[in-house]
């Protein structure tokens, strides 16, 4: 007789459950921080949505645990996956705003580490001036050796992404 038949169960174990539970709660805790305009795009039980927006308003750290926990209850009666996936496509743009920022910070600190990055900077953009960029860059290295990044080191980031814009 085998044993194990008898104790096979489709249900998921007591551990899934509550790494289910715990991603539910954290889910629900990004959509705290959301405004309503974009909460609304998630059709959201109206239960959940008064949760959420009285979560948004408690300053204190147990309580707005507390309410978060009811949140991550609450979140277990709507399809979770989707909700996800929505909240992905609402911070695409910000992950891809702060790539574009990261982007521009190296071409920077690679122009202005060496001379022969501004052929390369010029060859993936050639809408670049490259007198203006040149006297950016010998300006902006003084301002460094000068321990002072002010003006040029500002311009210089702004030319990049002045010019990563264009490209788009």
């Amino acid at each position: 007789m085998d044993y194990e038949d008898d104790f096979e169960d489709d249900r998921p174990s007591k551990s899934q459950m509550k790494r289910d539970a715990d991603a539910a709660q954290r889910l629900g805790a990004e959509l705290v921080e959301l405004n309503a305009k974009q909460l609304a795009q998630f059709g959201l039980p109206d239960k959940l949505l008064e949760a959420i927006k009285h979560a948004q308003t408690i300053n204190s750290h147990s309580a707005k645990k507390r309410q978060l926990q009811y949140i991550g209850k609450l979140m277990r009666d709507v399809d979770v996956g989707s909700v996800a996936e929505i909240l992905a496509r609402l911070k695409a743009p910000h992950r891809q705003a702060v790539a574009q920022f990261h982007q521009a910070e190296k071409w920077r600190e690679r122009l202005l580490a060496d001379d022969q990055q501004i052929a390369v900077f010029v060859a993936e953009y050639p809408a670049a001036d490259v007198t203006e960029l040149r006297k950016l860059i010998v300006d902006a290295r003084q301002e460094k050796v000068g321990g002072q990044l002010g003006k040029a080191y500002r311009g210089l980031f702004k030319l990049i992404t002045g010019l990563q814009a264009g490209r788009e």
